[in-house]
């Protein structure tokens, strides 16, 4: 097992890093900025090097700095978590460069998967069904570009190769407004992240958001977790996650997760990962692959009862995964809810200390958070400040231990979004299940 390890993030999924680390015997690093000292798996972890001032530019997104802190501690590998460097193929080879373990893929997995161009034709080549498209990158004829989109016909999405989390996206109704939005896209995507690379998608217009996590070793060994419901987003960010997805059948989860497990096989996968696909009608249709630890792992540590950072941490020891597709029953349903420092009104960020917490409890409730008494919340980073998990035999069950856990969730001092997690707990067409990515911004919210 690994001797001590460098964690490379901050709050819950460092938290969450920390506790399975414990559990295997691993030592552990907290590195942190300035602005983070009182961070609590800072305070937990068995050494700490502060790497920078607050701005993530200058700290956890250092990649020298990190580095440094595996060196003089003496670490042997470097676990991203999620965001910041975690999809950074050129983090991960520096990593390994320097003689560390990167906790996840090979860097040029990262970099073949976080190119969507690239991606999507991997993902062809494995067999993994994939939404109509362009099949590669746009050029510069016009004409051509307009033949493409009428052969997929309208509406369409245009996406930026290098985008990620919702961004760089726009969709086009009509021919008229084609080029215009190409080369506006265009712009934007080599502005946010210099790759002025786009390609082409049909626009589904009621999918839901449906992903299958997997796991895979060194020694050619890979599962499948069954799948999760990720569609109540808003701006394309995630709100309420969910596991197994409602109107899945076995047989479904069984055939797209061995198509996803193939895949991996042929890429050579290493670690956790996470394929996400739009369903509609029946049908899968591949839009990107997570080389990482999601923050919705957890629903699927519930109903799988497999820890995906302890796995995480022995694949990358070199150990063979301790499961088999044959071992994995799917148990139960499981939610979870994304709790934000945000005003539930505007979504403006609401950053401030918390003058008084107190987290829920009773059966089948997990809460996965940095907070207690007396933190303050700062502004530099993502709002995000926990998630609040749900477990129950049933889907209903699991709704209704959610429901008394926001009401015993206690935060003061600042302001959070649970008021809109009760309301969609309380609507009608969630409740049902099912509902596709357009229905909490476009009617649940607008109807405020």
């Amino acid at each position: 097992m690994l001797d001590k390890v460098v964690i490379a993030n901050r709050g819950e999924i460092a938290l969450r890093i920390l506790r399975a680390c414990r559990e295997l015997g691993i030592r552990t690093v907290a590195v942190h900025s300035t602005v983070d000292r009182d961070l609590k798996h800072v305070r937990l972890a068995d050494e700490t090097v502060c790497i920078g001032p607050p701005p993530a530019a200058d700290s956890y997104l250092n990649m020298p700095a990190i580095i440094s802190a595996a060196e003089v501690t003496d670490a042997v590998a470097i676990h991203p978590g999620y965001g910041f460097l975690s999809e950074n193929a050129d983090f991960a080879e520096r990593v390994e460069q320097s003689g560390f373990i990167f906790i996840g893929p090979k860097p040029e997995t990262i970099r073949l998967m976080g190119d969507k161009v690239s991606a999507i034709r991997a993902m062809q080549e494995a067999g993994v069904p994939c939404v109509p498209g362009s099949d590669g990158p746009i050029g510069d004829d016009a004409q051509e570009t307009l033949r493409i989109a009428h052969q997929i016909g309208y509406p369409i999405i245009i996406k930026a190769s290098g985008g990620g989390g919702g961004r760089g996206m726009r969709v086009v109704h009509s021919e008229a407004a084609l080029l215009t939005t190409l080369d506006l896209t265009r712009s934007e995507a080599q502005a946010a992240f210099g790759n002025a690379t786009v390609y082409m998608e049909k626009y589904l217009e009621h999918p839901r958001h449906i992903e299958i996590q997997v796991l895979a070793d060194t020694h050619g060994h890979a599962i499948h977790l069954g799948e999760r419901d990720c569609s109540m987003q808003r701006r394309h960010q995630k709100v309420i996650e969910e596991a197994p997805a409602p109107g899945i059948t076995p047989e479904q989860r069984r055939r797209i997760g061995q198509v996803c497990v193939d895949a991996c096989q042929r890429i050579g996968y290493r670690g956790a990962g996470t394929f996400e696909f739009l369903h509609q009608d029946g049908e899968f249709y591949f839009i990107e692959m997570n080389t990482r630890v999601q923050v919705e792992h957890p629903v699927t540590e519930l109903i799988s009862g497999v820890d995906i950072v302890k796995e995480q941490l022995r694949i990358a020891a070199g150990l063979p995964l301790g499961y088999r597709q044959t071992d994995i029953r799917i148990s139960g349903h499981a939610l979870e809810c994304r709790l934000n420092a945000e005003d539930p009104e505007s979504f403006a960020p609401s950053p401030g200390l918390v003058s008084q917490y107190h987290p829920p409890g009773g059966p089948g409730i997990r809460v996965d958070s940095h907070l207690y008494n007396g933190y303050r919340v700062p502004p530099n980073y993502d709002s995000m400040i926990g998630k609040l998990i749900a477990h129950g035999e049933t889907r209903e069950v699991a709704i209704a231990r959610m429901r008394g856990a926001l009401a015993e969730l206690v935060i003061e001092g600042i302001k959070t979004n649970a008021p809109l997690h009760r309301r969609i707990l309380g609507d009608a067409r969630f409740l049902d299940g099912g509902a596709d990515i357009h229905y909490l911004e476009k009617q649940l919210l607008e109807s405020r």
